[in-house]
């Protein structure tokens, strides 16, 4: 007997490193002191200029949109919504990345597909100018389907803590400007799959006219990364963003309300922005109401930037000038007891 015959593949799992560290090695910044497969990664971050650092961390996981990769074969993708969902949790809070860690959990570890998943990971990283450190990736037979994986990332950023954006500006009569996702970005997968592969019997390559595209490439369009939208905003005039929401997992109906200070509310002019294409879909097929809808997808709107309203005008112009032509006020701030009303 020996370890592989028992599922696990060290040589394998040796060959996916060594590829992983070229990929990870193309994102290492300044403060990155160590290499890929030492037992702990190794950062010295930049605190000039800096009156109080604080440092600002999140963790999460791509969800079921995985099995849309695994049905296409399509890897290069997942990692870098990975990437980009962990970038926009921290912005929000007006934090910019300073690395990131991974971990890949496979029954069987296919080389290749771990290069491509981690190769989407590595790009993202380099946009978005943080150094991919290190993570773990784990042979586990018998756990995972053959030809699956599960993957969770985790973010380290860096803010001064007298320009955090935690809502505590916010103020009724703020409005909310709504900048637009690329689609699903990472939640509400498991009933996106189960319209329209198990009710509607789609495969990923069924091209449905309302849909506006293969199944398989509107399901895998990428999650945005809305911070070189945002950072400039916030290191040059912060005050004009008094607060912000990653939507998420529980759609404006549940994100928003995160960033509310006590005794506001949140109410939303749906006519403000056009849904695109797969969520009309989706809601029409799956038959779903508004609340249900509003609630599971971002519904095309990827992130909410709040601002006092006489500073709204400016701030639209600047994301405009930045190449954001779909930046727009979908709402206001309320008095209120938290929640979010669509009218």
């Amino acid at each position: 007997m020996d370890y592989k015959a028992s599922g696990v593949d060290i040589e394998a799992g040796n060959e996916a490193v060594r590829r992983i560290r070229e990929l990870a090695r193309e994102t290492f910044t300044t403060g990155v002191l160590s290499e890929i497969g030492s037992f702990g990664g190794l950062f010295r971050p930049d605190l000039s200029g800096l009156v109080e650092p604080v440092l600002v961390s999140s963790a999460d996981g791509v969800g079921t949109k995985l099995k849309v990769a695994f049905r296409t074969g399509r890897h290069n993708t997942v990692g870098g919504d990975l990437v980009n969902h962990c970038v926009n949790d921290i912005l929000v809070q007006g934090a910019t990345p300073l690395f990131f860690l991974d971990y890949l959990a496979t029954g069987r570890l296919l080389p290749e597909v771990a290069a491509h998943v981690v190769a989407g990971m590595a790009t993202a990283c380099s946009e978005n100018g943080c150094a991919l450190l290190g993570g773990e990736t784990a042979e586990m037979p018998g756990f995972y389907a053959d030809g699956e994986y599960d993957l969770a990332g985790f973010i380290v950023g860096l803010v001064d803590r007298q320009r955090l954006v935690d809502g505590s500006r916010v103020q009724p009569g703020d409005r909310l400007i709504g900048l637009p996702s690329a689609g699903l970005h990472t939640n509400g997968y498991s009933l996106a799959r189960h319209i329209v592969f198990e009710t509607l019997g789609l495969t990923p390559e069924s091209t449905p006219t309302a849909l506006g595209g293969s199944v398989g490439d509107v399901l895998l369009r990428p999650h945005r990364s809305y911070l070189r939208l945002v950072a400039p905003v916030l290191a040059d005039a912060p005050g004009m963003i008094s607060g912000m929401a990653h939507i998420t997992g529980g759609g404006l109906t549940d994100n928003l309300p995160r960033v509310l200070p006590a005794g506001t509310a949140a109410e939303i002019d749906r006519s403000s922005w056009k849904l695109p294409p797969v969520f009309e879909f989706l809601q029409d097929q799956g038959g779903l109401s508004d609340a249900e809808a509003f609630r599971t997808f971002n519904m095309g709107i990827g992130m909410v930037v709040i601002s006092a309203a006489a500073k709204t005008d400016a701030l639209l112009s600047r994301f405009r000038q930045a190449g954001e032509s779909g930046a727009v006020v979908i709402g206001c701030v309320t008095a209120g007891d938290g929640t979010v009303r669509y009218v």
